[in-house]
Formats: C-alpha cells, sequence, structure tokens
C-alpha cells in the first residue's frame, strides 16, 4: 500500500507497473532526432478532421488504441482512464474518449499532466482501486497556438524565447505485472511563481517549480542526482533547462551530468526552426512512451526520474495581465535488478 517518504513523497509497495505503452506524433517530431522511436506519426495537421482541436482528440484515441493492442486488450479491460491537454475544459481528451466507454478522471496540469495522470494512475493500482488502467496526454501545435497565443493566419513573429508546442500523445497502460518498469514513488509539486508574465517564455516559468520539486524529491528520499541513471524533465527547453541549473545551484545540487529534457530531445533546434525548443502536454508524454521506455526494454535504464512540469497560465489570465504560475510532478521509475538483464 501506498505511505508516505518525507513530507511530499509517496512510495507504493505494490509497485503499479507499466504494462504497455504507445505515442502517436506529428510530421515535424517525425522529422526530428527520435524519428524511430514513435509508434505512429501522421503527416496532415487535421489527421483526416475537420478542425486541429478534433485532430488532437483522435491522437489521444489512436495512442490509447496502439497501447492496448500491444497487450491484446480491449477499452472494456480499463477501469479508469485519467487523461488532459492544454484546451478550454480538457476537450481533447473528453471528445477523443467518450465513445470508450472508460470511467474518465479529467485532470488539467498543463504540460505536467504527464507526470499528474500517471501518479494518480499508480495511486488507484496500488490501493486496488483498479486492476487496470490508462494515463494519457496530448497536445497539438495548432490547437495550441489558436488558443494562446495568435491564430496561424496571422503570421505573427514567434520570439526566440519561444517554444514549439509538441503534436503528439503519449498513453500509458498501468496494472500489477512482473518484469515491467514500475512507479517506485512519485512526489506532486506545489505552485511556484516567479512573476514571469511572458507567454512567448514558458521555460522561465516552469524552472522555479521544477527545482522546487527535485529539491524536496531528494530531502525527503535522501538520495542525489548520481543515484539516479538519468532525470528527464518535461519541457524546460534550452532557457528553461539553464534556469533549473541555476536554481538547484544554489541549493548545492549538481544536476548538469544525469539531467536531459524532453524539450531538447523532440526536434533539432537549429534545422528545424524551434528557437526554445519543444513544449506542450504531448511533449514529454510522448518521449516518456517511446524512448525512455524502449531503454528500460533494452536494459540501459535500471532507475529514473521523470518529472512533466506546467504552466498554469490561460487566455483570460495573460490578458488580464496576470503572472504565469508553475507546478510539477515527479515519478521515480524502476525495474529490478534481476529483471531487467
Amino acid at each position: 500500500m501506498a505511505y508516505k517518504i518525507g513530507k511530499r513523497t509517496i512510495g507504493f509497495d505494490n509497485k503499479p507497473s507499466i504494462l504497455s505503452y504507445a505515442s502517436v506524433v506529428g510530421k515535424k517530431e517525425h522529422e526530428g532526432p527520435l524519428s524511430q522511436e514513435f509508434d505512429y506519426h501522421i503527416n496532415d495537421s487535421f489527421f483526416g478532421e475537420e478542425s486541429f482541436e478534433k485532430a488532437e482528440s483522435k491522437l489521444q484515441k489512436t495512442a490509447i488504441g496502439i497501447a492496448l493492442d500491444k497487450i491484446g486488450l480491449k477499452a472494456e479491460d480499463i477501469d479508469n482512464i485519467f487523461a488532459g491537454d492544454l484546451l478550454n475544459q480538457c476537450i481533447g481528451s473528453s471528445f477523443g474518449l467518450r465513445e470508450l466507454g472508460i470511467p474518465f478522471i479529467g485532470l488539467y496540469g498543463a504540460c505536467s499532466t504527464m507526470s499528474l495522470s500517471t501518479a494518480l494512475a499508480s495511486l488507484f493500482i496500488d490501493s486496488g482501486a483498479a486492476e487496470k488502467v490508462i494515463a494519457v496526454t496530448s497536445s497539438h501545435f495548432c490547437s495550441a497556438e489558436r488558443q494562446y497565443r495568435f491564430p496561424l493566419d496571422y503570421g505573427s513573429q514567434r520570439t526566440p524565447t519561444a517554444q514549439w508546442t509538441v503534436t503528439g500523445s503519449g498513453a500509458l497502460v498501468l496494472g500489477k505485472g512482473k518484469n515491467k518498469p514500475y512507479i517506485n514513488s512519485i512526489t506532486f509539486g506545489e505552485i511556484e511563481d516567479y512573476g514571469i508574465t511572458d507567454a512567448n517564455n514558458m521555460g522561465a516559468a516552469m524552472a522555479p517549480a521544477a527545482a522546487s520539486t527535485l529539491i524536496h524529491y531528494f530531502e525527503d528520499t535522501g538520495t542525489t542526482p548520481q543515484d539516479y541513471d538519468v532525470i528527464y524533465t518535461g519541457d524546460l527547453g534550452y532557457i528553461g533547462t539553464q534556469l533549473l541549473y541555476e536554481l538547484t545551484d544554489e541549493k548545492g545540487v549538481d544536476l548538469r551530468c544525469k539531467h536531459s529534457d524532453c524539450g531538447n530531445m523532440i526536434f533539432r533546434r537549429e534545422s528545424q526552426d524551434v528557437h526554445g525548443g519543444g513544449s506542450g502536454c504531448g511533449c514529454s508524454a510522448s518521449v516518456l512512451a517511446s524512448f525512455i521506455m524502449h531503454r528500460f526494454e533494452d536494459g540501459n535504464f535500471k532507475n529514473i526520474l521523470f518529472m512533466s512540469t506546467g504552466a498554469l497560465l490561460s487566455p483570460t489570465s495573460t490578458m488580464q495581465g496576470e503572472s504565469i504560475p508553475g507546478v510539477a510532478h515527479l515519478l521515480n521509475i524502476k525495474i529490478d535488478d534481476e529483471l531487467s538483464n
């Protein structure tokens, strides 16, 4: 059963396991350095639908379908689904998953939603409240631009700090299983707000939350970065990553030799013209449900930290001149030594 570690971290006795996973991405993501890692890619931003928002819904549904097919499960075998996205009222998730007939737990953690959904799903599995659950999220460049910044038709110039919202979705099927990577512990982060107001500088808004959650996790567990194979953050991008290092340096924690950011991994910065790197719910989700899980399968990873970071803004708050709060939630994912060989 779940138990408390220190002040903020929760450990699990029953090893909620990642039974299956899948990733679906867009054309630009497929052309990036992780091209061969993803399960499926689309060349049409509309994904055969009438709008970008409907295309995003289809991304989630497709990722879930692939993840279930991998282990021979159907929607009726799943007890709950934890899902969210960046769109108002999370319509990417609710409209995309409404036909599955699975009890739906809608979440909004902005770009931290992959870690948030997986953490809550793990609590359900560990407690016995469910046997099999899905954690899924998505983002779409075009739907995010339309909601948060300017319509694509406007042709606005992007600032150097701007990040490129990933068109993609990642889905995990969790349950109790043997010989599988499992969620060993989780840490829910607190909201951090350093007064950033630039909606085109998400990395600066999210970096303080990432630093806060990591420091609290290390304090709770008595561990250091050297105890892990890799520490992944969600989508801080190039600017947010450097700010994270500065903030953790102040606490005497050096992440540089152990850290990678999904927003820096998914695109080729210069040749793909992504400025500050990748962002969006689908960024960390698609990297987790492909590259990272493949490394567990290959035996290269045994113990990692995965932390999605989110900027909790809305069009309304931005127009009212509000600052951009950030939040970050962390997963410790492990596989037993004797099972990873």
